[in-house]
């Protein structure tokens, strides 16, 4: 039996059989983590699990956006130590997504992590692992790794010191202390800071918000900030160009100039 259960656009409801949960609401895909009794702790399945959604989100057309969130009261306690000590069951990382089936994962839409409750160890790396985040005010995040004698190989070493003020992710890194949802946002890390229990509305919200522009051109630019902000300028300048390209040879682009003109909210069909 898949550990996947898949449902329709409402209610938002996890199906408790299922360790992860996808379901869609309007363009949005939503990946629910659902092993609340085990802190959402990341097995084998749940890899090949989240690995498959996200499949699901980039290859269907009528979905242009992804939020990922999971049963309270913890978003993601990292990896399943004790499947890792036993050595029994699925790898916890998969061929192309890595750790979680996805840190490592290449991507072409958006992904919202909504976080509500504790994102530790790799579960911080599976928040750095998505686009924009939300969180509420009882998240906290960190990489408590090198307690356990662990180094953090999901990414979270390279990329959270990307997101938030090197000598702060130093210090999380090799204190292996954690960082409350308010700070995290005050260092621009959490992009929305929402009441506990409103991070999957605040994700929606803020998915409805993109998904109110051309989903194409919405694309483009999310590769270019990737691909270009560490580039010398000379390359930017290209992908820049690149990017425009694609975005303007989509019957999406004649759509956003005659809604324009025509005073009117344009319809996006993706193309």
């Amino acid at each position: 039996m898949s550990d996947v259960s898949t449902t329709g656009a409402s209610p938002l409801r996890p199906i408790p059989a299922s360790t992860v949960v996808f379901e869609h609401q309007g363009h949005c895909g939503i990946i629910t983590l659902n092993r609340p009794a085990a802190r959402n702790a990341i097995d084998g399945d749940m890899a090949d699990s989240i690995e498959r959604c996200i499949d699901q989100i980039e290859s269907r057309d009528d979905l242009w956006i992804g939020i990922l969130a999971a049963t309270p009261p913890v978003f993601c306690a990292g990896a399943d130590l004790k499947a890792t000590k036993s050595g029994a069951g699925k790898s916890l990382f998969t061929k192309r997504g890595g750790f979680a089936g996805i840190t490592r994962r290449e991507r072409s839409k958006p992904l919202i992590a909504a976080v509500d409750g504790a994102a530790l160890a790799g579960g911080t790396e599976i928040v750095l692992a998505c686009d924009l985040v939300v969180a509420s005010r009882r998240s906290s995040f960190g990489l408590p790794e090198a307690r356990r004698s662990l180094v953090a190989s999901g990414g979270g070493l390279f990329r959270l010191p990307r997101k938030i003020p090197f000598n702060i992710a130093m210090e999380m890194a090799m204190t292996a202390d954690r960082i409350d949802a308010d700070r995290a946002h005050q260092f621009g890390f959490v992009n929305r800071l929402c009441s506990d229990g409103q991070a999957v509305s605040t994700a929606i919200a803020l998915a409805e918000r993109i998904c109110a522009n051309a989903p194409i051109a919405v694309r483009e630019s999310r590769k270019i900030v990737l691909d270009a902000s560490l580039a010398e300028d000379e390359v930017a300048w290209q992908l820049s160009k690149e990017g425009l390209g694609r975005a303007i040879a989509t019957s999406d682009y004649m759509e956003g100039l005659n809604a324009f003109i025509e005073k009117r909210s344009p319809i996006w069909n993706a193309r």
